[in-house]
């Protein structure tokens, strides 16, 4: 219960900010978006305190234990990757460009007698 009340209260700041933002018009746009910010960091800084905030980081440092363990192409590898790629993509280019033109053949010549000049 009381972690529902801190994250609601989190979203209660951050609203306080963005209506900051929109209710003080007379100042400056410095000062404006400093309450944004100012509404965002309380919010995090009271969402961090409940136990989603800190299952929230514990995720966070796995995610990034996690990454750090795979293993990245070499430069090599990434360019054969990417040299796969593009030649497919020219490939299936081609067999739809041919394809569209065999369907129009079909459509416009035979079935509708057609005739371009």
């Amino acid at each position: 219960m009381v972690d529902r009340i801190k994250i609601a209260i989190a979203g209660l700041l951050l609203l306080a900010g963005l209506a900051g933002f929109y209710y003080f018009q007379a100042l400056p746009l410095v000062a404006r978006v400093g309450m944004v910010l100012a509404g965002i960091a309380a919010g995090i800084v009271v969402a961090w305190f409940s136990a989603p905030g800190r299952e929230l980081i514990a995720f966070a440092k796995e995610s990034i234990a996690e990454v750090k363990k795979m293993v990245w192409p070499t430069r090599k590898e990434s360019f054969q990757i990417a040299g796969a790629v593009f030649a497919f993509v020219v490939l299936m280019a081609l067999f739809l460009w041919l394809v569209d033109k065999g369907v129009q053949f079909a459509l416009y010549d035979l079935i509708l007698g057609w005739r371009r000049s």
